[in-house]
């Protein structure tokens, strides 16, 4: 028994109170609790303990899995449960998703400042693990009329995709609101910019890829410390990439191609053990005979906590850089103040502490301490990049290519 729940409780129950664990239990293979409606459907009528024994799982030890999830997440129990949805006639609109493990604290701090700034916001914000295709089919075929007045998601297949806003964007409905001369340092240098030459994004943080290595799987090979260790043929076959985190495998799909070219996206694709999600990888890899275990796991930064010290499992900041998945944010062009207000928060030095020290996700907002070294450094395609290539094109063509790297193989 536990301070924070019981096993005879409804998944639902739970998941409403600690959202954070919903990807932990997806990884387990309750895959229906992706979908909002089956969650709260079949999540009501059956308990964790009976959903854990179905799927073969020791109770005991999931359950210890999660209170460790729970506690290292700093998930601030005395707040109560942050709503996904917020409709009340606002002043303004707001829509996107957020990263799972700090959307809750970011909801929190979204309402708190509404209510003292006296502002009324209609929103849906959904945890990136829902997806991005409720989003799409609302904003396809909308007039800038009945678009958001802001929108916010991590990835580019949403707003480099030139059916949803592609027209948007060419008639410049939307643009930046942010003012601010330079970016926090990790995002503003000599190798990295992360400011919007043609002034329509604003990117108020990242999610930066790493990899974990399991040493006991290693073997003979060299231990690998960059992207380019990953394309070399003796870790064919070995590697799990995170093909569920859409956003971020897209990114890791456009940062090698931007690299490597074609050939080392095949190349990541022969490396291709499986998917996994990291919280099943570091349950699975850590054991020195799994079948099937890989040997590098690619991940978000976020999730390299939860390796326990002394394991066989090493993070790696990969020494070319940790390729990025921005967090966009994007308003409608002649904003009102409300609406510059609310952006401007979003880009806040207290919202940025909430996703740099809460979540790892660093900001870029110029005053937070993102609690990185100077060798901790990003693998960033850049805007010129992005504006000479059809990046929704490109997006599907690169999954092409990784796909015929496996069938290669």
């Amino acid at each position: 028994m536990n301070k924070y729940f019981s096993i005879g409780d409804k998944v639902y129950d739970l998941t409403e109170k600690y959202p954070i664990i919903i990807d932990f239990l997806v990884s387990k293979g309750l895959d229906n609790i992706k979908n909002e409606i089956m969650r709260k459907t079949i999540g009501k009528t059956i308990s964790l303990e009976t959903a854990l024994k179905v799927k073969g799982f020791d109770v005991n030890e999931v359950e210890r899995q999660i209170v460790s999830l729970i506690e290292d997440s700093s998930f601030d129990l005395s707040s109560g449960l942050a709503e996904t949805f917020k409709k009340n006639d606002g002043d303004l609109k707001i829509s996107g998703i957020l990263p799972c493990p700090i959307r809750v604290q970011l909801l929190e701090s979204l309402d708190k400042w509404l209510v003292e700034n006296d502002i009324k916001a209609d929103y849906e914000l959904q945890a990136a693990s829902m997806g991005l295709d409720w989003l799409r089919e609302k904003m396809l075929g909308s007039s800038a009329k009945e678009l958001s007045d802001i929108y916010l998601s991590a990835g580019f297949s949403l707003f480099f995709d030139n059916e949803v806003m592609g027209e948007h964007l060419k008639n410049n409905v939307f643009s930046n609101v942010i003012s601010v001369s330079r970016f926090n340092k990790c995002f503003d240098n000599k190798e990295i910019d992360l400011k919007d030459p043609k002034n329509q994004y604003t990117i108020i943080g990242v999610v930066p890829a790493i990899f974990m290595v399991n040493t006991a799987l290693l073997g003979d090979r060299q231990f690998p410390k960059s992207w380019a260790d990953l394309l070399k043929p003796e870790f064919e076959n070995t590697i799990a990439l995170p093909m569920s985190d859409l956003d971020l495998f897209n990114a890791v799909l456009l940062g090698i191609y931007k690299e490597y070219g074609e050939e080392g996206v095949k190349k990541l694709g022969k490396g291709l053990l499986k998917s996994m999600h990291p919280a099943q990888m570091i349950k699975e890899g850590g054991k020195r005979k799994v079948s099937q275990a890989p040997i590098i796991t690619v991940m978000p930064y976020f999730f390299t906590w939860m390796a326990k010290e002394g394991s066989d499992l090493k993070p790696v900041w990969p020494d070319d850089g940790a390729i990025i998945s921005p967090i966009f944010l994007i308003t409608k062009a002649g904003a009102g103040e409300k609406t510059k207000a609310l952006a401007n928060y979003l880009f806040s030095k207290e919202m940025g502490n909430v996703m740099s020290a809460n979540g790892k996700f660093p900001s870029t907002h110029p005053q937070v301490d993102n609690l990185l070294s100077d060798e901790q450094r990003f693998l960033w395609m850049g805007w010129d990049f992005i504006y000479n290539n059809d990046i929704g094109k490109l997006l599907k063509q690169t999954e092409q290519m990784f796909y015929s790297g496996i069938e290669e193989r």
